[in-house]
């Protein structure tokens, strides 16, 4: 769809939200909710895989009422979490799992919620941590690689469940969630009665002030050891996130690109995020 014809779209919901708001309070709210956290694409089907996810090893988990799929490559007791972004699922680390497998550990990629082969169609990044969780408790991984809204619930689940992580790398995340609601509400045009009630139903659901949101707090008393890379001419998260973080987190060593964008696929990249991990 022409990006012209994308911002027409989206004005045009924003107006309809707008006017529910006002007529008609608790739907409009409702669906506001719904468009920021229902992703539009990432979804798999089970007799549909990419080629690179059915030479995995296949596992479903439940936790209460999700369930999540998690991709397995077997290597030596070391292990490495994938864990990817919006609209996205485990099949977008492709690029990167050649180089990976070099290293004979472990590599185990997350399908997050509501992408994937996972249940529900609802994201968000608490969820996602838990899931996180899940599979930490588990298996134990020492290194966790985070792209994009997936590097957020990287740094939110080790802030959360202080866990026993070595090294982490964030590739194309954003730091504030503030930022990103802003960024939503800007998009669609929403007035303010539907922002502050996105604001009121973040901290009662969630309990945590989206101010306080922020991959930058959560890493700022981190005693892993990390990469944060990002493209200076990302479109979709400002490169000022990556800068936020750089500023909190001591231990993370600071990777900038050109010409990347978003996906920020570069086999030079990656072969310094491996050597990393090594």
């Amino acid at each position: 769809m022409p990006k012209n014809t994308q911002k027409i779209l989206a004005k045009t919901i924003g107006m309809y939200l707008n006017m529910l708001s006002y007529i008609y309070p608790e739907k409009g709210f409702s669906l506001a909710y719904a468009f920021f956290s229902q992703p539009r694409k990432g979804k798999l089907k089970k007799d549909k895989l990419p080629k690179m996810l059915l030479h995995a090893e296949q596992e479903t988990h439940f936790l209460n009422q999700h369930q999540f799929q998690t991709y397995t490559w077997k290597g030596n007791d070391e292990v490495i979490l994938l864990i990817h972004g919006w609209e996205s699922n485990a099949s977008r680390w492709e690029a990167i799992l050649k180089q990976l497998k070099l290293s004979e550990k472990t590599i185990i990629a997350i399908d997050a919620p509501a992408h994937g082969l996972s249940s529900g169609i609802e994201f968000n990044v608490p969820t996602y941590a838990e899931f996180i969780n899940v599979i930490s408790q588990k298996y134990q991984p020492k290194y966790i690689i985070g792209h994009s809204i997936g590097g957020t619930a990287c740094t939110y689940f080790q802030f959360k469940y202080k866990n026993h992580l070595e090294k982490m790398v964030l590739i194309g995340a954003p730091s504030d969630f503030t930022v990103l609601l802003q960024n939503y509400i800007d998009l669609l045009g929403l007035n303010s009665k539907i922002h502050k009630y996105l604001i009121a139903y973040t901290k009662k659901r969630f309990d945590i002030l989206i101010e306080d949101f922020s991959g930058a707090k959560f890493l700022h008393n981190s005693t892993i050891t990390g990469i944060i890379a990002h493209d200076i001419n990302d479109t979709v998260v400002s490169f000022k996130e990556a800068k936020k973080m750089v500023s909190s987190w001591k231990n993370a060593k600071f990777i900038e690109t050109t010409g990347l964008g978003h996906s920020m696929h570069d086999e030079q990249l990656y072969k310094t995020i491996v050597d990393f991990i090594n």
